[in-house]
């Protein structure tokens, strides 16, 4: 079993109306020192693996964890932890 943590983020250039949010409260808020802040997600998978792990997760993200249009993504697989 691996854990995949896939980060999604906006591509340089695509306005962040969410990340302009926080930063003008941050700076209402008197952290002047956040000149800007860009929103995100960050998604945790367990798979079972196999061959072609990496490929797989590629078409995953491709086709539905991120829009490649406006999104870039990255994505690190580890062993699960046996608990």
């Amino acid at each position: 079993m691996k854990n995949v943590i896939v980060n999604v983020t906006l591509k340089t250039g695509v306005l962040d109306p969410q990340g302009k949010a926080i930063q003008e409260s941050l700076n209402s808020l008197g952290y002047k020192e956040v000149q800007q802040a860009r929103v995100g997600k960050s998604i945790e998978l367990q798979v079972k693996d196999g061959p072609n792990l990496e490929e797989r997760i590629k078409e995953m993200c491709d086709k539905l964890l991120a829009n490649p249009v406006i999104e870039e993504y990255s994505f690190v697989v580890e062993e699960a932890v046996q608990s």
